[in-house]
């Protein structure tokens, strides 16, 4: 009766517990309801329909999210209209007059810190699953670099020198890398530590993304609490300035709560559209070239015009035919890092350098949008074999790990879709982004048939002022000279056609005379003096 009694009891407890539990999870969802909601409130009354959206400002601020691409920027600035670095913090002055162009990834919450009624923002999206697999493989490439090192402790002590020495900007000072990258360190000594220093095989693999003993499995890599807090729908958070890199206070809660409360997700979806929208430009990783060419003119040809350098060359840039997958790249590509090339051998270290992209130190002066994308087509050539180089070069350690888009196929259907599922937010942006991109194509031939029809009737009109300057054209002379000429053309016209007659029937009586009687003959020759209806007889 007792144990009765006491199980009971036990019962009743487990079920207040889950009341409470319940109550606590309703009030919670509550409480962050109306976090999300004040912020996207706070959000839309401060950002208006702020004039056109197509003009480039003084600024242009390159909102760059991790492993999307968009090098091309790079051509139509010169070094001395690029800010400085600013990737991990605020480096420059905004205001100086000489700062043209900023490239950094830093979330949009740093236009808190730009003269935003005087700023252009553009960007670019990717196809998040491809942008997943992306940030995975370059953690594992950066990080791979590190173990020339004996030991963990021995890399750390070393990129700690390097960078206290060095002035450049180091991956491990840009966010997310800074986050990523050490933590893929770790794993891969902590992974070498145990499988023995000498061993860079794997004696088990089920795919490039599997190597388990030799790097962290991609299936663990996406469910980690670090990839829920910087990866996941980084793109979303990113453009909405939530990342946890933001310059906004009260981004850590916004994001905590939608992250807990997945349905509360619509509303910071909202807010990044409605950016999107008011975007200079928005271009996609996967239509590289594509992305190139309407950069080029939607913005390079506002860029040379600016500088009093354009020379608008219209004509449309075809693609040439590259694979787009592997000749986009990063600008994290390009300056992997200064620290690095220490941890690594002198051989090693030529090769890197060697495959160092050339810095465009050219002025805009002979510059045009056909040339930008010339010089752009030849700028990614350089990168994709820099990327190839270093690719190589840092996975020798860990073989197994021999990424590819084949390896990609290879990686279990359940694995993509959790993918899929995790970043809900950036699937549906980035079908947000193609519909901008399919309505920037739109306008751009608008602006090319504007740009046409503006040339042919300032031609017109030159020809017009050439003739007045010689007559005086009032508008009733126009009419007469327009009559005279439009008269003149059809007596032209009814004088050949006449004659092409006249020498039809000529070519007919000559070819059939032999066959004609003579009194057919006398008939035509009479119908040249009056009109006579003539017979035709033959003599046959």
């Amino acid at each position: 009766m007792a144990f009765g009694g006491l199980a009971l009891a036990l019962a009743l407890l487990v079920v207040s517990v889950n009341l409470l539990q319940v109550a606590s999870s309703d009030g919670d969802h509550a409480r962050c309801e109306g976090v999300v909601k004040g912020w996207a409130a706070s959000v839309a009354g401060s950002e208006g329909k702020d004039g056109d959206k197509l003009s480039l400002r003084d600024l242009l601020f390159f909102l760059h999210i991790p492993r999307t691409g968009g090098h091309f920027l790079k051509k139509l600035y010169t070094n001395a209209e690029e800010c400085p670095r600013s990737y991990d913090k605020l480096r420059f002055d905004p205001s100086h007059p000489d700062c043209k162009l900023v490239v950094s990834h830093d979330d949009y919450s740093f236009m808190s810190k730009l003269p935003s009624e005087r700023t252009s923002v553009v960007t670019i999206l990717r196809n998040p699953v491809d942008r997943v697999f992306s940030t995975y493989e370059f953690s594992v490439e950066v990080a791979a670099r590190f173990l020339v090192h004996p030991n963990l402790t021995s890399a750390k002590l070393m990129t700690s020198r390097v960078l206290t020495k060095s002035r450049a900007v180091s991956t491990l000072d840009i966010w997310p890398w800074k986050y990523l990258v050490p933590w893929m360190r770790e794993d891969l000594f902590a992974r070498r530590d145990a499988r023995g220093i000498d061993k860079v095989r794997s004696s088990h693999r089920v795919n490039a993304y599997d190597v388990e003993d030799m790097v962290m499995p991609l299936h663990q890599y996406i469910n980690d609490p670090v990839a829920h807090e910087i990866i996941h729908n980084g793109a979303t958070f990113q453009i909405t300035g939530l990342t946890n890199n933001s310059y906004l206070s009260g981004a850590h809660e916004v994001r905590h709560c939608v992250r807990k409360h997945p349905d509360l997700g619509h509303f910071v979806l909202q807010v990044a559209k409605s950016r999107l929208d008011r975007m200079l430009y928005v271009g996609l990783t996967e239509e590289h070239e594509e992305s190139a060419r309407l950069f080029a003119h939607m913005v390079g040809a506002q860029v040379l015009s600016q500088s009093g350098a354009l020379n608008l060359d219209i004509k449309d840039n075809q693609p040439t035919g590259n694979d787009s997958h592997s000749s986009t790249l990063d600008p994290e590509d390009e300056e992997t890092n200064e620290h690095l090339n220490s941890t690594h051998g002198s051989q090693n270290n030529r090769a890197l350098n060697a495959a160092d992209t050339v810095k465009d130190d050219h002025g805009k002066g002979n510059l045009t949008v056909g040339k930008l994308m010339e010089a752009y087509e030849g700028c990614i050539s350089k990168l994709r074999k820099s990327q190839s180089n270093r690719r190589k070069i840092s996975l020798r350690k860990v073989e197994g790990a021999n990424f590819s888009k084949e390896a990609r196929r290879q990686v279990p259907e359940a694995v993509l879709e959790q993918i899929i599922s995790l970043n809900s937010l950036d699937m549906e942006l980035y079908e947000h982004a193609k519909k901008i991109f399919t309505q920037e194509h739109l306008m751009l031939k608008i602006q090319q048939s504007t740009v046409i029809q503006h040339k042919q009737l300032t031609d017109q009109k030159g020809w017009i002022e050439m003739v007045c300057s010689s007559w005086s054209c009032s508008p009733w002379k126009v009419v007469l000279f327009g009559l005279g000429v439009t008269i003149t053309i059809a007596l032209i016209i009814l004088a050949l056609t006449t004659r092409r007659r006249t020498f039809k029937l000529k070519v007919l009586v000559v070819d059939k005379l032999p066959q004609m009687s003579n009194e057919t003959i006398d008939c035509f020759a009479r119908k040249r003096e009056r009109n006579t209806r003539c017979h035709y007889v033959s003599l046959n």
